[in-house]
């Protein structure tokens, strides 16, 4: 017989060891109850948790825009683990399956979903983003449809960061980026790489990868960006439009698609800017502040495509095979590792070095 056959039997809810955000920069610990699977959902045992840049930036300041942390919170959006028990109904995984999580599941019903937008799902539910928690604990719950069968070949690490990598994918699928294509990313953190290695995947050919700092710009090139420009010292501007000239005047040359994954005024300016004439202007970070000024009116008259990004929708399938097949490579990401009891440490050193850092993973199980 198969488990499709005879359901095993539901197990019991369990206790699970949980990090907790409790204020700034304050993370403790928690014993929580783990339900029993309902009808249609999960229960995983957590193996890895990637530190996102946003789980820093409610660890550090306890909000990113209108989500503001008034409650214990549990961080991580990352995150693979094992399946240990299934509910009635569950056929696509089972006990002892390798799974990753999309870590945000919507309604289902709205008029985004329907249309097959359900990131835009006014219902979202999505881990680590206040008040839902995340995943920063021994065991979690979730719907069985939001969570995907591992092959041997994707490691436990990229496992956990085929979320950024869902983000690269949704970016370059926003972007409309094509075979032959040149395209610039201005900023090379763990959201820049991934996107790089989206386009890369969709055919782009000419990949230029600006930052401020050069530990990034190996990675990046290690990923697949063809040239690495530091915004330090190069004028970006200059040098991208003369790597794009071809047979145009400069006043003409730029990239067919640029992309924002910084999120800073400046990377936001720039990538405005980076667009050849009837060119796209991807925004997948976006800066602090909500009010900034931007020469909006020569990105308009050179006709440039604004598109802005919010998470992704239907990426993890295509994201898990771009990884199996070897196309993308979301180990070289991984800088640093903790382990779960080193928690806050993960975290403080993720705050303050992000010079030397690209992505933390802590072990959890």
């Amino acid at each position: 017989m198969t488990l499709t056959d005879h359901p095993a039997p539901r197990s019991q809810a369990i206790t699970s060891r949980t990090s907790v955000l409790n204020g700034t920069r304050e993370l403790g610990w928690q014993t929580r109850e783990v339900p029993a699977p309902g009808p249609h959902e999960v229960r995983v045992r957590v193996r890895r948790v990637g530190v996102c840049g946003s789980d820093v930036h409610y660890y550090t300041h306890g909000r990113i825009g209108p989500f503001v942390v008034q409650a214990p919170l549990v961080l991580g959006h990352e995150v693979m683990g094992v399946v240990e028990a299934v509910g009635e109904g569950v056929t696509r995984v089972r006990a002892g399956d390798r799974v990753a999580l999309e870590p945000g599941f919507p309604c289902r019903r709205c008029a985004y979903c329907k249309r097959g937008e359900y990131n835009l799902c006014p219902h979202m539910t999505f881990m680590a983003t206040p008040p839902v928690d995340g995943a920063l604990s021994e065991y979690v719950l979730w719907p069985d449809d939001f969570v995907f069968p591992l092959p041997g070949s994707v490691s436990d690490d990229a496992g956990a960061l085929l979320e950024p990598l869902a983000v690269g994918l949704w970016a370059a699928r926003k972007g409309g980026v094509e075979p032959g294509d040149s395209v610039a990313v201005f900023g090379a953190g763990p959201i820049g790489c991934t996107t790089i290695q989206a386009a890369k995947a969709a055919g782009a050919t000419t990949i230029i990868a600006v930052d401020l700092e050069d530990f990034r710009l190996d990675l990046a090139r290690r990923v697949g960006a063809t040239h690495t420009l530091n915004a330090r010292h190069q004028d970006v501007l200059a040098v991208l439009r003369e790597l794009t000239r071809r047979d145009l005047p400069l006043s003409h040359a730029g990239v067919d698609v640029a992309f924002e994954t910084a999120g800073s005024l400046p990377t936001t300016r720039l990538t405005l800017a980076a667009p050849r004439p009837g060119g796209r202007a991807v925004l997948v970070g976006l800066p602090p502040d909500p009010e900034v000024s931007l020469d909006i009116v020569s990105a308009a008259s050179r006709e440039v495509t604004l598109r802005g990004v919010f998470r992704y929708a239907n990426c993890y399938p295509a994201a898990i095979e771009l990884v199996a097949s070897g196309a993308v490579d979301l180990d070289a990401l991984v800088t640093h590792r903790y382990a779960f009891d080193q928690t806050p440490g993960a975290f403080a050193f993720a705050d303050h070095e992000k010079k030397t850092s690209m992505k933390v993973m802590i072990d959890v199980g």
